[in-house]
């Protein structure tokens, strides 16, 4: 077994259309996206290697990219869509699990917000 660690990306904020409603894609809103990714370690430690690990720069514009993109009818969806385009783009995740969180969710009730967290394994 490989030795493993983890980069999360905590907090990412982004105005977004995504819901089922009507109302949420005119209005739009901002989502919030944890992204959990468990990297192999390769040399990126021993050697303080850039190219041997995940640039948090660089997922942090794949996850904007998407979350700000089409609009989608699930957050679910995106959260799966967050996490295999991360696994794709850097071939040291082994796996990724995306939460995004969604505040102003048109429920009959008072409520912080509502969460999906999805995990995808690589491979």
């Amino acid at each position: 077994m490989t030795a493993t660690y983890t980069i999360t990306l905590k907090n990412c904020a982004f105005f977004a259309r995504h819901g089922v409603l009507d109302e949420e894609e005119f209005l739009g809103q901002r989502f919030f996206v944890d992204a959990e990714l468990e990297v192999e370690q390769g040399t990126a430690l021993a050697e303080d290697c850039i190219d041997d690990t995940v640039h948090y720069g660089i997922a942090f514009a794949e996850i904007e990219r998407i979350v700000t993109g089409r609009r989608r009818y699930l957050i679910e969806s995106l959260a799966l869509e967050v996490a295999k385009t991360l696994c794709a783009r850097f071939r040291q995740i082994r796996r990724a699990k995306v939460s995004i969180r969604k505040p102003n969710a048109p429920v009959p009730g008072v409520l912080d917000y509502v969460e999906v967290t999805v995990e995808h394994v690589a491979g």
